[in-house]
């Protein structure tokens, strides 16, 4: 099993930016924007708890 990686070599994920209601262009596309935000979104939830589970596991300073 890995090492834990130090704190500071570890940054917390950030979450993707929403797109904004004007930069949806309203033609039906798949995915629409939206749908690929709530991807993204799923996929920082997701890399958020396995960042979460890293920092309670590594040693505290």
């Amino acid at each position: 099993m890995p090492s834990p990686l130090p704190l500071n070599d570890d940054p917390m994920p950030t979450p993707p930016v929403p797109p904004e209601l004007e930069d949806c262009c309203g033609n039906g596309c798949d995915p629409c924007i939206f749908d690929r935000h709530d991807l993204a979104m799923d996929e920082y939830r997701q890399a958020l708890r396995a960042w979460q589970a890293r920092q309670a596991q590594a040693p505290q300073a």
